[in-house]
């Protein structure tokens, strides 16, 4: 597979790539190519993964190109400095029109899922992430969601925690898949400082080419 349609983003130190759903970041037990394997064969060198999205999940991914610049956006995101957005395509409206959602988290591994549970529980982490409604068609809700924290499904359980649901993730509650087994959330925009220059990068990836990606996308 050939990703020079993917690339957002290339120079010395960072790769961004906009990531079709249905590719895994990294390689996991189906052995499928995973996007990585993909960064490394274009660069004909290693590649350090910077942050993940899940496998059913479209949008920005970004690599660096040494270990120089993965510590600096590291360190960026440890301190919160790396602005992450997202949109999200939803069965139901949240109440109100703009909001932020804290909920505490616990991933099982066995299943592959998060969990909300009480935050005195044992190895459960804060996660937080804040939504604001940008439109709607006739069935569907496009919602632009930025997080603060990057927990395992954070979105996908803190959404159906409201008893609203992303179209197409049957694992958290929707009612039914995408044909292509996708999910309608998207790694939208990436707002970062440059590991060398210091100067602000600011990356948008558009969703993918479908009739309601496009609709919800008229004039944004």
């Amino acid at each position: 597979m050939d990703i020079s349609n993917m690339i957002i983003y290339n120079n010395n130190q960072l790769l961004a790539l906009n990531k079709p759903a249905g590719i895994p970041v990294q390689s996991d037990k189906t052995g499928d190519k995973s996007l990585l394997d993909l960064a490394e064969i274009y660069c004909k060198h290693t590649v350090y993964l910077i942050h993940r999205i899940d496998r059913p999940v479209s949008g920005l991914v970004l690599f660096a190109k040494n270990k120089k610049a993965l510590a600096a956006i590291n360190q960026q995101l440890q301190e919160k400095k790396v602005s992450k957005q997202y949109l999200a395509i939803l069965s139901e409206k949240l109440t109100p029109a703009k909001g932020t959602l804290t909920s505490y988290l616990i991933k099982n591994e066995k299943v592959n899922k998060s969990f909300i549970v009480d935050k005195s529980q044992s190895n459960a982490k804060e996660a937080i992430l804040h939504y604001e409604y940008l439109k709607s068609s006739d069935k569907y809700h496009l919602y632009k969601i930025q997080i603060e924290t990057g927990r395992h499904h954070q979105i996908r359980v803190q959404l159906q925690d409201q008893k609203v649901h992303i179209k197409g993730d049957v694992k958290y509650g929707f009612r039914r898949a995408n044909k292509d087994r996708s999910i309608d959330l998207h790694a939208w925009k990436l707002s970062f400082k440059h590991p060398i220059s210091d100067e602000q990068v600011d990356l948008v990836a558009p969703p993918q080419d479908n009739p309601i990606w496009n609709f919800m996308m008229e004039g944004l």
